[in-house]
């Protein structure tokens, strides 16, 4: 009973695999795209003419992923990089395929996550495996489906160029997007020292250090490529990825420069609000003191105080009390303290 479970689990497994999968296979003069049927359809294509693209929705299928890895004869130590799902961006040469593991920025979710992705890739076929459904690359398959451009002039490595130029194409549009609505938001005449508008500046400078985090990780894994000395395989393509890595890298720290710039202004605007309440505080309270001392010396209940019996003494008292607050008040603007 508990082999044949077995054997029906392995079976699920099995199928779903072969539904998250899909191939596309193209040359100069042919294309083929299909979603994976059966288990024989599965390959990198190693020994035939033309470019395979295997793509893979999910990282629990290991038995497949092996099976894979011994059909084509590729190094078992892929195995153990598979299993591993807390990848570090990295590149790995096993010749004569690279392994690249990169944690890719989910920007099209209100709150950034981030995603698993793995490629192993050579001259002839590019294996892209995907933690989860949904991806940036619809317009590269459409490129090859249709012929446009050199695309399938080419070997792997510029379907490797692409995929990657497609992530940080999407990281770009995202940043730019955000940069705009937090730009509307951001103007100097827009600055409000509330703690909803610094709540938004906060939110926003998160959203960067995840931007941030991701894009300088890519342009790591992009500079090993770079060094890559796989026979035949084309290291200058990265060389153009880098730089617009490294410029959205400058973007996104000149924005978080100026996004602390606009809080320590609203932290001066603050201390600034507070000084002035304080300075007015203070000009009342020494303006009032020497009238509280007055009125503290003949408000005592002594029996015998001279000044009591004063015909006119209250009124002459109400004088001193306005003569000292005219002099206080002409004094502190003389100062300028008001």
């Amino acid at each position: 009973m508990e082999a044949s479970l077995i054997d029906i689990d392995w079976k699920a497994m099995r199928k779903e695999f072969l539904e998250n999968t899909s191939l596309i296979r193209y040359s100069l003069d042919f294309f083929d795209r299909k979603v994976c049927e059966d288990e024989k359809e599965v390959n990198l294509g190693r020994n035939d003419e033309t470019i395979n693209w295997l793509n893979t929705y999910g990282l629990d299928y290991q038995e497949e992923s092996r099976k894979i890895i011994h059909q084509e004869n590729l190094d078992d130590f892929l195995m153990k990089l598979l299993a591993d799902r807390e990848h570090s961006n990295k590149v790995i040469e096993l010749d004569p395929v690279l392994f690249i593991a990169i944690r890719v920025l989910k920007t099209d979710e209100p709150v950034f996550s981030s995603e698993q992705m793995f490629f192993i890739a050579s001259m002839d076929f590019v294996w892209s495996i995907q933690e989860r459904h949904g991806d940036y690359f619809n317009w590269i398959r459409e490129r090859l489906e249709m012929n446009v451009g050199i695309i399938r002039k080419k070997k792997a490595d510029y379907l490797l160029f692409l995929i990657l130029e497609s992530i940080i194409d999407n990281y770009q549009l995202a940043y730019q997007k955000n940069a705009v609505l937090s730009g509307s938001k951001g103007n100097l005449s827009e600055i409000k020292p509330s703690p909803e508008f610094t709540a938004q500046i906060e939110s926003r400078k998160e959203e960067l250090f995840n931007f941030q985090r991701a894009s300088t990780s890519l342009r790591d894994t992009i500079v090993k490529l770079e060094k890559v000395e796989i026979d035949d395989f084309n290291a200058n393509y990265f060389s153009e990825l880098k730089e617009q890595i490294s410029n959205l890298i400058t973007d996104i720290e000149f924005e978080l420069q100026g996004l602390e710039s606009k809080l320590n202004l609203i932290f001066s605007i603050q201390g600034h609000r507070l000084n002035e309440v304080m300075k007015m505080l203070t000009i009342f309270s020494v303006i009032f003191i020497p009238l509280t001392f007055l009125a503290g010396i003949y408000g005592m209940n002594f029996k015998y105080m001279p000044e009591l019996n004063t015909k006119y003494g209250y009124f002459v008292l109400l004088g001193v009390m306005a003569l000292v607050t005219l002099i206080s008040i002409w004094y502190f603007s003389r100062k300028k303290w008001f």
